[in-house]
């Protein structure tokens, strides 16, 4: 076996990914892609036979169109959230499309590929690999007109602690935050980290759109962490486990 040329094009390469910094995110493998099929046609089915009840206290679904928003809902409620969307968020606000921030780990992969079978344009990233590229693409699509979607307890938690990128995200895009959840009459529980709540078939969804927040530009610290902190208190208050 002969050894490796430290100049040859491979290693020289590799040095300079490592050198650019830039990440760049685990792609769907065919069996991933084929297990995100699966998923989608059993969300799909399973959603149309439940019975929803949409609470909107604030004149949400009522109220001026207020163009692109920053959707948040719990890691644990994903299972449903594509299908409110597209049923109840876009009947009332329309836009280019949606956008949603996905880990750019391999189990992240698996989650890109089920929001592409929802038509739904995944951004790689999380706090720990590729954040600021990630804010850096969902700022770009923001400016297209695309709603943007983000679990702000996600990927890892802890469970309903809002993390500081949804915070970023809204003062630099400059769009309104609008936290969404919801409460399942029956349903089955993961023993995961979230808690993530599989729904029943035939069962009750109680949907609540919550207040719309805004993060101003010239925002301070301490400005940003106590909308932080009150963002968190509206979507645990519109949660019911």
């Amino acid at each position: 076996m002969e050894a490796a040329n430290p100049q040859s094009p491979a290693p020289m390469a590799r040095r300079q990914r490592r050198k650019s910094g830039v990440i760049v995110p685990n792609s769907p493998e065919w069996h991933q892609r084929l297990g995100a099929w699966i998923l989608w046609a059993a969300l799909r089915l399973v959603a149309v036979t439940l019975r929803y009840r949409i609470n909107d206290p604030h004149g949400f679904m009522v109220g001026k169109d207020c163009g692109p928003a920053i959707y948040c809902i719990w890691h644990n409620r994903l299972a449903l959230s594509l299908k409110l969307y597209f049923t109840f968020g876009r009947r009332y606000h329309q836009a280019a499309g949606l956008a949603g921030l996905v880990s750019a780990s391999k189990d992240g992969a698996f989650l890109a590929a089920v929001l592409e079978r929802f038509g739904v344009l995944p951004v790689r990233g999380s706090s720990s690999r590729r954040g600021p590229q990630a804010l850096l693409e969902l700022t770009t699509w923001a400016e297209r007109g695309y709603d943007l979607a983000i679990t702000p307890d996600g990927p890892r938690g802890p469970r309903y602690v809002v993390q500081e990128g949804v915070m970023s995200l809204a003062q630099i895009t400059g769009l309104p935050v609008i936290p969404v959840s919801y409460a399942l009459k029956y349903k089955i529980q993961a023993k995961s980290w979230d808690r993530f709540q599989i729904p029943l078939p035939f069962t009750l969804c109680e949907v609540t759109a919550g207040s719309v927040f805004r993060v101003p530009r010239e925002a301070s610290d301490a400005e940003r962490e106590s909308l932080r902190q009150r963002l968190e208190a509206e979507m645990i208050a519109i949660s019911k486990d």
